[in-house]
């Protein structure tokens, strides 16, 4: 099977791109078991082994929001130097707080697009969700660290239903304005289609944001994340969250299910000759193994047909 998939090369697609894996803090957080530390820190280091180029470690969040990351700082501290380099979630300046005293290096911020997301998530309204994140980016910057912003309910929310095209870019570029280097757009409950996407996207370029100031982030309830990743990529979206085995939701929204999984689109991208520098074989071991330690089957379908063929 190593000469599988067939690599096709199609169109218009980019050459490479990034993978952001999100498994360690998107994935755990939704777990219903707290995953030990131990656990955390070896899944991290399998999957940069593994080639991923990023991988966020954490989330500097609450314990009582997210009980499952209370450990945020033990498991920083366990990755050591390694661990510098990897981005953390920070919901507001008391997380930036916990970030600079270990000197991190790159965080990031989430913000919703809708009012009623915003409220059940951040307890702030639309409007205020921006006044809380400024002081925030402001001191990440000033400290030397990278921001990445990333959006919810981009595509579609629970409560409001369907949300117009320039409620999300005008809540998008008023993160990026703030000094965020590139937003993560989240389809939070898996509801977008591949004409959504594209419409998206180009409606950002018309605000003047560029493709590559952007990152898609899929889920797969309505299994649609690979479709939606393939119209991006037609869009010229070149970094694409995933999840190892297709761990997450997210708990702020029940009907969210499992993010995009890192080695469904590893299979894809493979086939299509894009170039992401991930060794699918370790990707999949790794998730296999972390699957074992939750005590269930993985979602990913490509790690359950790779790993039941090894």
């Amino acid at each position: 099977m190593t000469d599988l998939p067939m690599t096709v090369r199609a169109d218009g697609l980019p050459e490479r791109v990034t993978i952001y894996e999100v498994g360690p803090r998107d994935g755990l957080q939704n777990e219903q078991a707290v995953v030990p530390v131990e656990v955390k820190a070896e899944f991290v280091r399998r999957l940069l082994a593994a080639g991923l180029p990023v991988v966020e470690a954490t989330s500097f969040v609450h314990p009582r929001w997210v009980p499952q990351l209370a450990d945020a700082a033990e498991l920083m501290a366990a990755l050591g130097e390694e661990g510098r380099r990897l981005p953390v979630l920070v919901p507001n300046e008391r997380g930036l707080d916990r970030a600079l005293e270990l000197g991190l290096q790159h965080v990031a911020i989430f913000g919703s697009a809708t009012e009623t997301f915003a409220t059940k998530n951040l307890n702030r309204t639309f409007d205020e969700q921006f006044a809380m994140f400024e002081p925030t980016v402001d001191r990440a910057r000033a400290a030397g660290m990278d921001v990445r912003a990333y959006l919810s309910m981009c595509f579609g929310d629970p409560w409001e239903g369907a949300v117009p095209l320039e409620q999300v870019v005008t809540a998008g570029t008023r993160l990026l304005d703030l000094g965020a280097s590139r937003l993560s757009l989240g389809d939070t409950i898996g509801v977008a289609t591949a004409g959504h996407v594209k419409a998206l996207v180009a409606a950002f370029a018309d605000a003047g944001v560029d493709a590559d100031r952007l990152a898609m982030h899929f889920h797969d309830t309505y299994g649609q994340a690979l479709a939606n990743t393939y119209a991006a990529l037609e869009a010229g979206i070149t970094t694409f969250d995933a999840s190892a085995g297709g761990l997450g939701g997210c708990p702020y929204a029940k009907s969210a299910t499992g993010n995009l999984a890192t080695e469904d689109l590893v299979w894809m991208l493979d086939g299509l000759g894009i170039d992401h520098g991930v060794d699918l074989a370790a990707a999949v071991a790794t998730s296999a193994w972390m699957a074992r330690e939750l005590g269930r089957p993985s979602p990913s379908a490509v790690v359950r047909a790779l790993a039941s063929a090894g």
